[in-house]
């Protein structure tokens, strides 16, 4: 099974406007708020390299949380 990182569906608001990105990678490095952060997970079975690929979700988030503008 091969991992495409970063894909799902993710919305941020931008300006008073939500703007929906099917990449993780490409949501600017500024915005207002995440609306939606819905990482695709793998359908099973998984290997230790899809777990860890899974378990990085919430870093993922947390990095793009500390993007929005205050």
């Amino acid at each position: 099974m091969s991992i495409v990182e970063g894909k799902g569906t993710f919305k941020v608001l931008i300006g008073g406007q939500t703007k929906t990105y099917f990449n993780w990678k490409d949501i600017p490095p500024e915005f207002d708020n995440i609306i939606l952060f819905q990482p695709d997970w793998l359908k099973g079975p998984h290997t230790e390299e899809v777990h860890k690929y899974h378990d990085s979700f919430n870093d993922v988030f947390q990095k793009l949380m500390k993007r929005e503008k205050k």
